[in-house]
């Protein structure tokens, strides 16, 4: 991993044309090639960026006083028009989609910092209390969508994507269950999508539906409420066995 802080600009072009003026970034250059371009404030996404497959090459402007244009050392592929103040460029940056004819070009004005770090394999994200976690315990645990409770199978089939959990309630009816870890309108949606398939099973009809998460939203609450479904708060550290009680249907 290659960090480096700078005073910089950038242009973009391809399928679209984008331009960042001068401004001290901070620059990202992954081993694969892939560039992209910070600010100290605003959304953790970059700027803009080069992903991979790409090819990076690094070059030495040469600039005019007469004629206040520079190029690289090599000749360049795209016609970029910048803008340059008094400082001179101390290098460019090219990044070249290895397919397809995008080019992202940074100009380094000044340098603070260049640093190369190997940052060795990485074993991945390891998350506890993501949506399968819950998924598991709540299948292990199936009665607490309401006492009386059977599990059909987890991941059931339809369609247009699997049901977290199909169960079926103490009245034999079944039950399709959205499990998220923070419950908000787009889930809502995506249980009404599953329930209004599944009704038109007369095998399965009715089919209620519980939309269950470690939080939901207010206007999640509103919007299942008004579908029909039932809300329910799960209590991860709960389910885990801890002595937390504080599982919520409503």
């Amino acid at each position: 991993m290659r960090i480096i802080v700078a005073d910089c600009s950038a242009e973009y072009s391809g399928r679209l044309n984008a331009t960042l003026p001068p401004a001290k970034r901070v620059l990202l250059i992954k081993a694969d090639s892939s560039l992209l371009i910070f600010s100290e404030l605003g959304s953790y996404k970059p700027l803009n960026w080069m992903t991979a497959p790409c090819t990076i090459k690094e070059l030495t402007p040469n600039f005019s006083h007469e004629t206040g244009a520079r190029s690289g050392s090599e000749p360049s592929e795209t016609n970029f028009s910048h803008e340059t103040d008094e400082k001179e460029a101390e290098k460019i940056l090219r990044v070249t989609a290895d397919k397809g004819s995008d080019v992202l070009e940074v100009t380094l004005q000044h340098v603070y910092s260049d640093q190369t770090y190997d940052l060795g394999e990485d074993p991945g994200l390891i998350k506890d209390g993501v949506e399968d976690h819950l998924q598991r315990y709540l299948a292990e645990q199936i009665e607490r969508i309401g006492k009386g409770a059977k599990l059909v199978r987890r991941e059931y089939p339809t369609a247009i994507g699997p049901v977290d959990i199909m169960a079926i309630n103490a009245e034999g009816e079944h039950v399709a269950v959205e499990i998220k870890r923070h419950g908000g309108i787009d889930g809502v949606e995506q249980l009404t999508r599953y329930c209004e398939l599944l009704n038109r099973d007369p095998l399965l009809a009715p089919v209620h539906g519980i939309f269950a998460a470690q939080t939901i939203t207010p206007q999640a609450q509103v919007l299942a409420k008004d579908r029909g479904f039932t809300c329910l708060i799960l209590d991860y550290d709960d389910m885990k066995g801890t002595e937390d009680d504080s599982l919520r249907l409503f």
